[in-house]
């Protein structure tokens, strides 16, 4: 095994939303930075955007589930118990590279619901204790939106103007004002005006497989660069095995190149940025002498409370061309009109509802969403009724923590590096099929509202985990949580969680800007205290 001579300040592993941020932040800071990224980093001419198989090669080569995708830098995932298939993309950006670019913050409510509804648990932080955070990472990242939405506390609101709303949108916009509910242009990750050497989006909405312009904010152009520029150090192709322990801290991290030859970083502190199911495999494979049940596991939640945010969608077609092909996919308008909890509904929180255009012509005859398919001489007619004349409600639901919806580590399965991959155990609660339901109602109304001669609705996407929570729980209790509020492991001082494994509950909303927000306060906490910090012999 090959040892680098240079121990690192600190070691982060994963290259992706959160692991950018903490890694510019460090550099910045003048700590020195080593990063492992088992992806590569992509140049903006690979992305399928601009050619006219993008939506071909998203079905696969660009597919956000890497079990479909299967490239060499992926790791298989057993999926065969859950109802939900994660979705993933391993690279520099991670997985924002093939996200919508919504970027919303959670509500205040959203840090206790134990307190409001008497379910899962209060966060030991506050939406307060998060703002100037949200703010921050907003400057970096560059966000698109309208200050002033009723649905948050006064505040800081984007630096940019929102990205156009379209005619569908506006048709939507009018109906929900008739019907006296809320909507607000989606504040999006993605550039109205040019920001920060980037060009604006050109509303071609080919968001999920990678952006050609740089409009749509990804870590490997708004960090990355900054924090390569103060000297950090990013290794790609580097998939980690394991991190190493002794006396009680973290000395480091084994990992396999891409020609399989095995390496060794050492480093005084370690920080995870793998994405709930990626951390959660490492510290599960990291079992050794003094941790049999995987590594920061004393209380037995590693890779337990696992959340993906149950997705249904509600479309509705109009006889007028709204030439929904266009425009940004990360959504035009947000709905927080039924988010907080009515017990007289039969069940506890809510959704947040995001209005998308329907994508091209491919995604008409083989609709990913709700529709349906038609072939044969009737064609040509369906196809002509829906291409350009749909509008998607999108509905996250609100994804209670339930301890047996976890990751485990597969008997068998493993990528081809020979580490073992992760096995994926997850059932929608009752809650949750109740609250899609419910949305779905209420969604199809407001398509209604706004003229649509037909409504369809898919009530559970299964390719639709792209919001991988939970499975190493921040609390401040080391019994019933693995992380402190800082994110620091409660049983290794010397270990960090910054991605979104930490969270307690999901709220209802995209949690990118979340996972953000916190990897720059867990980041700079790490910073202040650095004196403090217990390292290595």
């Amino acid at each position: 095994m090959a040892t680098r001579q240079d121990r690192a300040d600190v070691l982060i592993v994963g290259a992706g939303a959160s692991g950018g941020v903490a890694a510019r932040h460090f550099a910045e800071a003048g700590l020195s930075v080593v990063c492992l990224e088992q992806g590569r980093w992509h140049d903006r001419s690979e992305f399928r955007g601009r050619s006219p198989d993008w939506e071909i090669t998203g079905r696969k080569q660009w597919f956000p589930n890497p079990t479909v995708r299967g490239l060499p830098q992926d790791y298989p995932l057993n999926e065969e118990e859950s109802d939900i298939a994660p979705l993933m993309f391993n690279g520099v950006g991670g997985s924002m590279i093939l996200y919508a670019g919504v970027w919303p913050r959670m509500l205040p409510s959203d840090f206790k619901v134990k307190t409001l509804d008497g379910v899962a648990d209060d966060w030991p932080l506050t939406y307060e204790e998060l703002q100037p955070y949200y703010e921050r990472t907003e400057e970096q990242i560059g966000v698109s939106g309208l200050e002033g939405d009723p649905a948050y506390p006064p505040g800081k609101g984007p630096q940019l103007p929102p990205l156009p709303l379209g005619t569908g949108a506006m048709k939507i916009a009018k109906a929900h004002d008739r019907l006296g509910w809320h909507w607000w242009p989606e504040p999006n990750a993605i550039l109205s005006r040019p920001y920060n050497g980037r060009r604006p989006c050109v509303q071609v909405g080919t968001c999920q497989q990678g952006c050609n312009e740089g409009a749509k904010a990804s870590t490997d152009q708004t960090h990355w660069p900054f924090a390569i520029n103060h000297g950090a150090e990013l290794v790609t192709g580097a998939r980690v095995r394991r991190i190493v322990t002794k006396n009680g801290l973290a000395t480091g991290a084994e990992w396999v190149d891409e020609e399989g030859k095995e390496h060794f970083q050492a480093a005084d502190v370690v920080v995870l940025a793998a994405n709930s199911i990626g951390t959660a495999r490492i510290l599960l494979n990291s079992a050794a002498t003094g941790h049999p049940d995987g590594l920061a596991n004393s209380s037995g939640l590693v890779g337990r409370r696992l959340m993906m945010h149950p997705f249904a969608s509600v479309t509705g077609l109009f006889e007028e061309n709204l030439e929904s092909w266009q425009g940004q996919f990360g959504c035009s308008i947000e709905s927080f009109e039924f988010y907080e909890t009515d017990e007289s509904r039969g069940f506890v929180r809510g959704a947040k509802w995001g209005l998308a255009p329907t994508g091209g012509p491919i995604n008409m005859a083989l609709p990913a969403r709700a529709g349906e398919s038609e072939w044969g001489p009737d064609h040509h007619l369906l196809f002509r009724e829906r291409f350009g004349r749909g509008q998607s409600w999108g509905l996250f639901g609100e994804d209670l923590p339930n301890e047996d919806n976890r990751v485990v580590i597969d008997g068998e399965l493993t990528d081809s590096s020979g580490i073992p991959s992760p096995k994926i155990i997850y059932k929608v609660s009752e809650n949750s099929r109740k609250l899609l339901d419910f949305h779905i109602e209420k969604a199809s109304e407001s398509m209604i509202e706004a003229g649509a001669h037909k409504v369809e609705t898919d009530s559970l996407m299964r390719y639709s985990g792209w919001h991988l929570l939970g499975t190493t729980r921040m609390g401040d209790d080391p019994e019933t949580s693995v992380v402190d509020r800082w994110g620091r492991s409660h049983d290794i001082s010397n270990l960090y969680v910054v991605d979104g494994s930490v969270f307690v509950t999901s709220s209802g909303t995209n949690p990118t800007s979340s996972i953000a927000a916190l990897a720059l306060r867990t980041s700079e906490h790490m910073v202040e205290d650095r004196h403090n910090q217990k390292v290595p012999a």
